[in-house]
């Protein structure tokens, strides 16, 4: 302003000064904050990645902590400065790798067994996983708490905020240790599904994951979705109370509950569009964010272009199961590579193993593909994926069907909710081979609804007053600006159980309704008696 007040003294690009003038009082003040990440590894690094390349490009300082065996997030970037712990972060690419391996053969191995004896088998394998990954987590963050250097250099910092993934909890602890606003990039946390650990939940329409159930249930399926829920509540606080809890209690006191510091974040960026989502209870600090890394394709690389448009009229199909399987067993990738040689498109398969034996001329194997380009190219026909929420979230915003191979995760229960909007088929690990591979492909292919059903998602999607990674970006400011958003957090996590579903008051209002006949039943027997008392008086 002195400089612009300074140039109109001196007659200085006079004509011009109205318009800066302009410009000086309606741009916003730009304010770069400074925001501590603790994300969680693997393919979540993906979704953090985009924020915190978005908030570099807006100003922000982001310091990211890592472990020194992290499998994504690399110790230098252009985009943020690494804290690395020396300690082990749990989530290395051998744990993933092994365990995904393990989740395979599991689910090939009981294929002909009864569906909860194989769920049961399953879910024992995760417990033990990642309880070994939660412990391992708790011991970086105690790596930390206890350096007292290290803890004074991040005070002295400043952070405006602590923005992480909540699918581990070593970020919600160093938080509430530094005293800094809290917000969540998320979906899931150690303790289920994020929705469920702070908005209203009925069990009578809304869904647990993992259930694969719609918002649409029949009295067996609710059955199933309150035994489901049950069943997976506890496991959770078996994998990870154990751990979480000592840890709380060690530097916040015996009376301070692990899960009620989740609950207790300043703001929850779902990475959900009710597109995908069921409708459902919500809450004032929860922002949707759902594709939020989602963006217009970009020309194909030559190579790749070529390849795509010798396909003709017949189009293509691209496949990828995702970060975590880089390689099938071989007899399974046999019976994909010879459904895909009986068809007349050209595939893109992501694929790192041996080269199958059956594998077709129209088949180009890739160790890494451009997805969100080709999902967005005008010959890809259909999407085969294992229903990880980055590759949904694509295929809806370029409006492409999908067929699903759901592994491990949430992958079977998203799909299942894409299923229910008649935009994918889905088949199980367990029941693969050729003919059902193609029987299912050549129906996703040929059937009009799913590409119809997909595109309307896409419109639905698309159609909203605000990008889903402005408002994201616009939220962590507004905590940063705010110190926090206590006013949108609702404390009702703080409430015990009674008290939140209003058992004390129901038994209270029972009691008195009690007392009420208890005493108009004395009233009237008391009546009663003294008018046969009366009676017999005159008789008498």
């Amino acid at each position: 302003m002195l400089l612009l007040r300074a140039a109109c003294k001196r007659k200085l690009f006079f004509p011009f000064a109205p318009i800066l003038l302009f410009l000086t009082f309606t741009h916003p003040v730009a304010y770069g904050g400074k925001v501590l990440v603790f994300p969680h590894d693997g393919s979540h690094w993906v979704n953090m990645k985009v924020l915190v390349k978005e908030l570099h490009s807006r100003g922000h300082s982001v310091t990211v902590v890592r472990a020194p065996d992290s499998w994504y997030i690399s110790e230098t970037s252009p985009f943020y400065t690494s804290i690395t712990v020396d300690a082990a972060g749990g989530a290395d690419e051998d744990f993933f790798r092994s365990f995904i391996s393990e989740v395979i053969h599991i689910k090939r191995g009981v294929a002909s067994w009864p569906a909860w004896t194989a769920r049961f088998a399953l879910d024992m394998e995760l417990k033990e996983k990642f309880s070994e990954m939660h412990r391992k987590v708790c011991e970086m963050v105690v790596k930390m708490l206890e350096n007292k250097e290290f803890v004074r250099s991040l005070r002295d910092v400043k952070y405006d905020v602590v923005l992480t993934d909540p699918a581990n909890g070593g970020g919600v602890i160093l938080a509430h240790f530094l005293k800094l606003p809290l917000v969540f990039n998320v979906r899931w946390t150690v303790h289920g599904e994020a929705h469920f650990a702070i908005a209203p939940s009925p069990l009578s329409y809304v869904p647990f994951p993992v259930s694969e159930l719609t918002d649409n249930m029949t009295f067996s399926e609710r059955v199933k979705n309150v035994f489901v829920y049950a069943m997976r509540m506890y496991l959770y606080k078996q994998v990870v109370g154990a751990h979480y809890s000592i840890l709380c209690g060690r530097y916040f006191g015996p009376d301070v509950d692990y899960f009620s510091l989740f609950q207790a974040a300043d703001l929850w960026l779902m990475r959900v569009d009710f597109v995908f989502e069921f409708p459902r209870p919500t809450m004032p600090n929860v922002v949707y964010m759902g594709g939020f890394q989602c963006k217009p394709a970009i020309p194909l690389p030559q190579d790749l272009e070529d390849f795509v448009q010798s396909s003709g009229e017949h189009g293509v199909i691209i496949m990828s199961l995702g970060t975590l399987v880089e390689e099938l067993p071989h007899d399974l990738a046999d019976e994909i590579a010879a459904a895909f040689a009986q068809l007349p498109q050209k595939v893109i398969w992501r694929h790192k193993g041996d080269r199958p034996a059956t594998l077709g001329n129209n088949t180009l194997l890739v160790d890494w593909m451009p997805q969100n380009d080709l999902l967005g190219h005008a010959k890809t026909k259909v999407f085969i994926s294992h229903g990880g929420t980055n590759g949904i979230y694509e295929a809806i915003y370029h409006g492409t069907p999908i067929v699903g191979i759901p592994i491990v995760f949430d992958q079977a229960d998203n799909l299942s909710r894409i299923k229910a909007k008649g935009v994918a088929k889905v088949v199980d690990i367990s029941m693969l081979d050729q003919n059902l591979f193609g029987n299912i492909l050549q129906e996703v292919l040929h059937e009009p609804s799913y590409r119809t059903n997909m595109q309307r998602l896409s419109r639905l999607h698309r159609d909203t007053p605000m990008k889903p990674m402005d408002s994201a970006i616009f939220w962590i400011e507004f905590v940063m600006r705010h110190k926090g958003a206590a006013h949108l957090r609702t404390d009702s996590y703080k409430m015990p159980w009674y008290s939140y579903h209003s058992v004390d008051v129901m038994l209270f209002l029972l009691t008195v309704a009690l007392l009420i006949v208890i005493i108009f039943a004395a009233f009237i027997k008391c009546v009663c008696f003294r008018v046969c008392y009366r009676r017999k008086i005159k008789s008498d």
